[in-house]
């Protein structure tokens, strides 16, 4: 498992979703590590982590919030965490914080979500046609579909080339979007699929972490995690701090780390 860390100080862990990698938080890592140890790691199979075969590795959320608890166990931090999360690493992070709620300083959502579907929103499209037998599955695989197609439309600002080409370079071929295609096809949208009572647990354990001080940042032109899942969590976590910005995407901290940043740091620094 790959992971930048730097800085000392109180620890940040920054848990990154599906298609990204620890380069997500290169703004973050750069901003708090002045007076924070900042971690981001690659999940297995994404960024500059080992990627297997889909016989070596299951792909399963249960294994990723295991392999979490692993690796913050191996990092040996001693002091409480403060979490910030992203996409499916929401489900991932939080599976580990649910279980371990003495071990959790304060939690930073953004654009991300920790439970089911909400009954009010539809499976996204683009989700729906990744998950696609044969066209779907080959697209991602073969064409990079689900990466590029998330950068196109998962800020508001363009992003400059050579952003993009940093979000690229890891799924360079077919064997290394293994893991991205995997992801979307992992998310259980029914009581049948094998990770529906993993998130289910995960869901449950949100309220161990209730009195956690929680700050939610929010991109409101999201694709994928709109207000269906931002009133969700406001259900979930009601005193927590919450700034939505009407002119975010998906990759809120791309369109708006100017904002972010600073408000993270604010809400440490109380």
């Amino acid at each position: 498992m790959h992971y930048v860390d730097e800085g000392s100080g109180p620890p940040i862990l920054a848990v990154h979703g599906n298609p990204t990698w620890s380069f997500y938080w290169r703004t973050l890592v750069s901003h708090m590590s002045t007076s924070h140890r900042v971690i981001a790691m690659d999940h297995i199979g994404m960024g500059l982590s080992d990627k297997p075969t889909l016989s070596q590795y299951p792909f399963t959320l249960e294994r990723r919030i295991d392999d979490l608890t692993q690796f913050i166990d191996a990092m040996e931090i001693d002091e409480p965490i403060t979490l910030v999360v992203h996409d499916w690493g929401g489900a991932i992070g939080c599976g580990w914080a649910g279980q371990n709620p003495g071990r959790v300083a304060n939690l930073v959502i953004t654009n991300t979500a920790a439970f089911g579907l909400p009954s009010t929103k539809a499976m996204p499209t683009l989700l729906a046609a990744a998950r696609s037998k044969g066209l779907g599955e080959a697209s991602v695989l073969y064409g990079n579909a689900f990466v590029r197609g998330a950068l196109r439309i998962g800020t508001v600002k363009k992003m400059d080339a050579v952003t993009r080409a940093g979000f690229l370079a890891p799924y360079d071929s077919p064997r290394h979007r293994r893991a991205v295609l995997e992801f979307v096809k992992d998310i259980p949208f029914s009581s049948s699929h094998g990770s529906y009572s993993a998130l289910e647990k995960v869901a449950e354990s949100l309220a161990h972490l209730a009195g956690i001080p929680t700050l939610i940042l929010w991109g409101a032109r999201d694709f994928v995690f709109d207000d269906h899942f931002l009133d969700k969590w406001k259900l979930c976590f009601p005193d927590a701090v919450v700034h939505r910005f009407e002119d975010s995407g998906h990759f809120v901290l791309e369109d708006a780390a100017d904002r972010m940043l600073p408000l993270i740091a604010e809400f440490l620094g109380s």
